[in-house]
């Protein structure tokens, strides 16, 4: 039988744990995470929770998913909140870390759609671990791939544990903002975790000059924070001067990340005004 484990299949960098790999690999197939490793799902006419599920070490072959989870005595999709993750939360290996280190199974689909409307930019904070995570914006333009997972009530609220006080979880509508699963089928909605400090502006060519678009998040963070550092004196004096050097002085003094963020505020780098919310009144 394949090996189905997280680190067999390439995913077992945990942001977490190696900051620099922020933010992770995430899932790019429907997939169920279970404990350490991941079943594949097939996408079929129906919701989701009648998708089969394939590579399951026990149970009988193309079983359907809410089978499963009962099985695993976990809970049905429909008692379930789907949450679109935009950072980390896609990487099923930091999923798992999150879950297991709070005390919750790590029994969660996790399930590749294009969302319209939505952009990924770079939260205006440095997190607990030292990196600069992503942060969603309104963009009527964009449509993203981005990965929804169904939590349970539990699961829901230890995700919210982790990302207060720097995010904040809305129900983004899906008649405003089209989120389309892989069988073609349309969510009625979904949650999302805003970001409460604003984005980070890209830069148009020159260090000092902010273009007023959000700077693109979600790609290489040693990339993101050279670029960060070689825009700033300020912040190459507080977390230089290289990338893992501001990880390792960032990871360690929380109040250190509080004044390296202001920074970004006083560069001018800081954009507000793109909660997708503010977009529906």
């Amino acid at each position: 039988m394949t090996d189905r484990s997280l680190a067999a299949l390439g995913f077992a960098d945990v942001p977490a744990l190696r900051p620099l790999t922020y933010p992770g690999r995430p899932v790019t197939a429907p997939a169920l995470l279970t404990g350490s490793e991941l079943w594949e799902l097939t996408p079929s006419p129906g919701g989701p929770g009648d998708w089969p599920v394939r590579g399951a070490t026990v149970g009988p072959p193309r079983e359907p998913l809410d089978a499963v989870l009962a099985r695993l005595g976990q809970v049905p999709l429909e008692q379930r909140h789907p949450v679109i993750a935009v950072g980390s939360n896609a990487s099923p290996a930091q999923l798992h870390h999150k879950l297991t280190a709070l005390g919750h199974p790590a029994a969660v689909p996790m399930v590749p759609v294009r969302v319209r409307g939505i952009g990924v930019g770079c939260s205006a904070h440095i997190g607990r671990y030292g990196y600069v995570a992503t942060a969603p914006y309104a963009d009527p333009a964009a449509e993203t791939p981005l990965v929804v997972s169904w939590l349970d009530d539990a699961q829901l609220a230890s995700v919210d544990a982790t990302e207060f006080p720097n995010y904040r979880r809305i129900l983004l509508p899906g008649a405003s903002f089209p989120m389309v699963l892989p069988s073609g089928e349309r969510l009625g909605g979904a949650y999302l975790y805003v970001g409460a400090r604003g984005v980070l502006a890209g830069p148009d060519g020159a260090p000092d000059r902010p273009s007023g678009r959000p700077r693109p998040g979600g790609g290489d963070q040693s990339a993101l924070l050279t670029g960060l550092l070689a825009s700033s004196a300020r912040l190459r004096g507080l977390l230089g001067p290289d990338p893992g050097a501001w990880i390792r002085r960032a990871a360690a003094d929380r109040a250190l990340r509080e004044t390296a963020a202001s920074v970004f505020a006083e560069e001018g780098w800081v954009l507000h005004g793109y909660d997708p919310l503010s977009t529906l009144a």
